[in-house]
Formats: structure tokens, C-alpha cells, sequence
């Protein structure tokens, strides 16, 4: 299985292929890609040099142009896809079926993927996409289990991608509106999720309280670790008393569970992580190059690797072992 990492900057870039990375997908630096954050990303000169880098040392890159473009400005989107196919990606990552036929129409040789945003989860909307543009892989969702994704890849004429270590959203991908609501900028608009520039930290009687927008998340007392204030892992008071209501503080790994999704007919395995650091990239993508090399060889995959590179140091399997149908 294709092993396909993260890189928010050149840096990282470098980092995910040297450490072993079969594939680096990234965005250009702007609302076109679901990671616009300050500081990430990419110029077009650092695209054309990043690839040309990757492939200089045997790995493919992926381009995000995965948001939904505004009414009026529909420009920028399509020069990022002239740009991306310019610079020699190996695929584009999209979202929008606007957006999708341009690439189809203006690039008929270009290798198309399905972006995790279009929340394409069953065999009849990957087929559409599929016949309407060719495209060649799509990206599950992360709310499908195992068996669910083994159902689907058997019946699509389409490779399957998923999720196995990093983030983990409480809903549909891209259909989130909590974010939306609390700082006026949007996942699929914008390409930021809970932005660091509506995140405030402050003392307050003891306690360190974290708050996006005007909303407060969550109250940590003194030694306790404090996350990210992203609006559906925050606390919450109920009638039913205070705590995680939507998730906990938690990440993706399905580094023991890399068999049964090569069973389901997988192709590549995703790491989430843009925004994160050169050190978290090179552990996280070594580590799975480890854990993928142990599964060749009959050998026990060795859990619980990357916990302290988790969202408060905890990991979940999330919908893939599903338990509650």
C-alpha cells in the first residue's frame, strides 16, 4: 500500500521524502487548499521545486486544490490546477465538480483524485465521479468502518484511500458549520478549521481557559494538558453534566489494523498533518514505514509508537472498528 504523507512547507516536503514517504500531498498558499493556515504551504516556485525533488528521489506529489471555490472567483482555483499540472504533479486532489471539470476538460492527461471533502462514501458516488471525470482514487471519509470500506472498494472501479493516523472530525469531511459559526471562516470556503488567528489563551482564577471567537472551549486546571481549542473537542455544560459532548482530545491510529485494511483492498494510507512540524513528520512517517515493513514480513505491528505524538496523548480506531451497529 502507497504511503502518503503530509508536508505544509518545502521543509517538510524533504523531511516526509527522505524519511520514506511513497508520496507527499501538499496545497499552494492560498484559500485553494483545505490548510490555509499563516506560515504553511506552498508559492509556485517552492511547488515546481518541491516536485522536482520528490521526484528526484522516487516519490510522487499530490496537490491539494481540495476548497470549494466562491462565486466570482473562480480564477484562482483554476490557476492553481494550470499550475499544479504545470509543475509536473503526479495528481491533483479536488473537491468541487466545477473544479473537477475544468481539470477533466482543460487537462485530459492529468491523473484526478477524489478529495476527502467531497465525502464521497458509497459505490454510487464514486461511479459518478469516476464516468464524469475519470477519476482514478478517491479519499474515504473518516467515518466508514473496515468492512464498510472492504464493500465499497470491491464495488468501485476506483482505487480507495484512507485515513490511518492524525486528526480525527466528528463529522462527514468538510460538512462542519461549528467552525464556521464561531469565527466567520470556513473549512471548505476559506480552508481553515477552528484558525489559529481567533484562538486566545488567558489566566483566569487558577485556571487557563481557551477560547475561538467569543466562545469558550474549555477550562484546564494548573498541570493539565491543554489542547487546541477546536469547538467540537471542547467541554461543554449539559443537564446531564459537563464534559467531551461531541469527541475527547484524541487521534487517529490505525497502525495495528494496516492488515485488515490491505484485505479490504486499500491502496494508500494517508497521514494527516499539514500544519505540524518537520520532527512530527519524520517520526510519524518512519514510524509507519516500520509498521508497513513489519505487516510484509509476518511480523506483530508494535502499537501505541506514536502516542506522545498524539492530541492529548490518547488514540482512537474512530468509526473504522465500529462498534455501535
Amino acid at each position: 500500500m502507497e504511503l502518503v504523507c503530509p508536508a505544509g512547507t518545502p521543509a517538510a516536503l524533504r523531511v516526509a521524502v527522505n524519511a520514506g514517504a511513497d508520496a507527499v500531498y501538499c496545497g499552494f498558499r492560498d484559500e485553494t487548499n483545505a490548510r490555509n493556515f499563516p506560515g504553511l504551504n506552498f508559492s509556485r516556485d517552492e511547488m515546481q521545486g518541491g516536485i522536482a525533488y520528490a521526484h528526484a528521489h522516487g516519490a510522487k506529489v499530490l496537490v491539494a486544490i481540495n476548497t470549494f471555490p466562491r462565486a466570482g472567483a473562480l480564477q484562482l482555483w483554476h490557476d492553481a490546477v494550470d499550475a499544479a499540472v504545470e509543475a509536473s504533479a503526479d495528481a491533483l486532489i479536488l473537491a468541487d465538480t466545477g473544479l473537477l471539470d475544468y481539470a477533466a476538460r482543460t487537462h485530459p492527461g492529468q491523473r484526478l483524485h477524489l478529495s476527502v471533502q467531497a465525502a464521497a462514501s458509497n459505490p454510487d458516488a464514486i461511479r459518478f465521479y469516476v464516468e464524469a471525470f475519470g477519476v482514478k482514487r478517491v479519499v474515504l471519509p473518516r467515518v466508514l468502518s473496515v468492512p464498510e470500506i472492504a464493500a465499497i472498494t470491491k464495488a468501485s472501479d476506483c482505487e480507495t484511500e484512507v485515513f490511518v493516523f492524525g486528526g480525527l472530525c466528528v463529522m462527514t469531511e468538510g460538512r462542519c458549520s461549528l467552525s464556521s459559526y464561531a469565527t466567520g471562516q470556513s473549512p471548505n470556503m476559506n480552508g481553515v478549521c477552528s484558525p489559529a488567528s481567533h484562538v486566545t489563551y488567558k489566566e483566569e482564577r487558577g485556571a487557563l481557559v481557551s477560547r475561538l471567537g467569543e466562545f469558550t472551549i474549555n477550562h484546564f486546571a494548573e498541570g493539565e494538558a491543554a489542547a487546541y481549542p477546536t469547538l467540537c473537542k471542547g467541554r461543554f455544560r449539559t443537564s446531564q453534566g459537563s464534559g467531551y459532548i461531541f469527541e475527547d482530545p484524541v487521534s487517529l491510529d490505525l497502525a495495528t489494523m494496516l492488515p485488515a485494511l490491505r484485505d479490504a483492498g486499500v491502496t494508500a494510507l494517508k497521514i494527516e498533518g499539514r500544519q505540524r512540524g518537520r520532527a512530527y513528520i519524520e517520526q510519524v512517517v518512519r514510524s509507519f514505514r516500520h509498521a508497513l515493513a513489519a505487516m510484509d514480513a509476518g511480523r506483530p505491528i508494535e502499537a501505541g509508537r506514536l502516542t506522545p505524538m498524539t492530541e492529548g496523548q490518547n488514540t482512537t480506531a474512530g468509526a473504522y472498528r465500529k462498534t455501535w451497529r
